[in-house]
């Protein structure tokens, strides 16, 4: 392996499986990277793909995989076929095999030969969990209990497997479920020779991680609210750079002229982003120690990030399994103009009444007007003005799917059945995978690495 090197520069090419593409391209050309990492992985969104790869054994990974492969792809070597960086991801989800496959031959079309690609695996214990008879999932059964429904479980791994394919001089890691901070962890592992039980500095490696995770959220999209916290430029946000060095030192940046900012207020948002206890953030690799953490402007969109802490791993992993669980169905429908609101009303009465009538069997329903009361309920009384435009919602979650599509059908009948103007109707029928989670023991999951090389 390379000489340790002294500070590595970290960038954020997705923040969730739908994310842009540009800002990513952006990083990859003008970034001056030594890694490239998209998290594109929820917990809905592996059950979904393990889903998909049920009807379709070669799918699977990312939708958006093959697009952004061919977008950045081409920017990873220099004419000379010097590396300039790496690329971590989980876009593997329910297939890294799979995916590691198509990157592949994404990298022979654009003529990219030799790329080393390595499928990290180990997260998949679907087998070993599926009938388990004394583990209470968070939804108080077993997954013995869930049987046939059960369709996936999905263990959150941390940095190790990412960490030996980079040894192997990986030129694109792709993974399954792993904990989102041990994307961005494990390129420091790696660069600057962590110990795996120097727990402040795998601490300290998490907060990087964390703050970069969700893309442009640390860059001022999700912190825009305009008049209070204006952000220029958000048409083309500019991702997050993470400049870390080997004694911990962490700036937080951007790519200069990207929109978007970074400030100690944005960052401080995305800290304290779905942490329960910034004290005790768990994950695979470390209990991290968020609440001594704090934020200095060095200059314009350059903050630097201090004060993690980390202590001893825990002794388990959580498991996110996939279950179905019925279908939904919906139908949608607008009204205009005067009398706007009291005709949408009146729809969702004839609905509500209709239901029942048809025979639907629903454990729940929902009947909304959006803009109206799809939010708050009645708990903000009626609206100030009459509206100009409303849009009515009905969903059931049903056992049977022939019950879910009856509700999209009596919605879309009100184009002739009344009140009048009814317009843009709409309706979907989806069956339902729903998540719940469990712990398990971290000894009993093993990690491993599968290489393959572009043609």
């Amino acid at each position: 392996m390379d000489k340790m090197k002294q500070r590595i520069r970290l960038g954020s090419g997705a923040g969730y499986s739908g994310d842009r593409i540009d800002p990513a391209v952006e990083l990859a050309r003008d970034g001056a990277i030594d890694y490239l990492i998209f998290e594109c992985l929820a917990e809905r969104t592996i059950a979904l793909a393990q889903l998909e790869r049920l009807h379709q054994p070669e799918r699977g990974y990312d939708p958006l995989l093959t697009e952004r492969m061919q977008a950045v792809l081409p920017y990873l070597r220099d004419a000379d076929g010097t590396r300039r960086f790496r690329i971590i991801s989980n876009m593997g989800a329910a297939n890294p095999r799979g995916a590691v496959q198509e990157v592949c031959r994404v990298a022979t079309a654009l003529g990219l030969h030799g790329l080393k690609v390595a499928a990290v695996l180990g997260d998949d214990v679907l087998d070993a969990v599926r009938n388990d008879a004394h583990t209470l999932l968070d939804i108080g059964i077993t997954p013995k209990e869930l049987g046939s429904a059960m369709v996936s479980a999905n263990a959150y791994l941390g940095a190790g497997g990412i960490v030996q394919a980079l040894q192997a001089d990986a030129d694109v890691v792709i993974t399954g479920r792993v904990a989102d901070p041990a994307l961005f962890l494990a390129p420091q592992v790696l660069e600057f020779g962590l110990s795996w039980d120097d727990w402040p500095a795998l601490g300290r490696g998490t907060l990087v991680g964390h703050l970069l995770e969700c893309a442009g959220q640390v860059t001022g999209g999700y912190f825009a609210d305009p008049g209070f916290k204006d952000v220029a430029g958000l048409a083309r946000l500019g991702f997050p750079i993470a400049e870390v060095s080997a004694e911990g030192a962490v700036c937080i940046t951007k790519v200069a002229g990207s929109g978007g900012r970074v400030t100690p207020q944005t960052c401080s948002e995305q800290l304290i982003y779905e942490i329960h206890d910034p004290q005790a953030y768990l994950t695979p690799d470390v209990v991290a120690d968020f609440s001594q953490v704090a934020f200095h402007e060095i200059a314009p969109d350059r903050v630097s990030a201090s004060g993690a802490d980390g202590h001893p791993k825990p002794a388990t992993l959580k498991v996110s399994v996939g279950y179905l669980d019925g279908y939904i169905g919906e139908g949608q429908i607008s009204y205009g103009g005067p009398g706007a609101l009291a005709r949408a009303r009146l729809a969702r009465e004839i609905v509500l009444e209709r239901l029942p009538m048809v025979g639907v069997r629903a454990d729940e329903v929902r009947a909304d007007l959006i803009g109206v009361d799809s939010l708050y309920g009645a708990t903000l009384g009626a609206p100030r003005a009459e509206p100009a435009e409303v849009r009515l919602r009905v969903a059931a979650r049903c056992a049977e799917q022939h019950h879910a599509q009856l509700v999209g059908r009596e919605v879309e009948a009100l184009y002739t059945n009344g009140p009048a103007g009814g317009g843009g109707a709409s309706k979907l029928t989806k069956q339902v995978v729903a998540v719940a989670s469990l712990l398990w023991p971290a000894e009993r999951i093993q990690t491993s690495v599968h290489f393959e090389v572009s043609q």
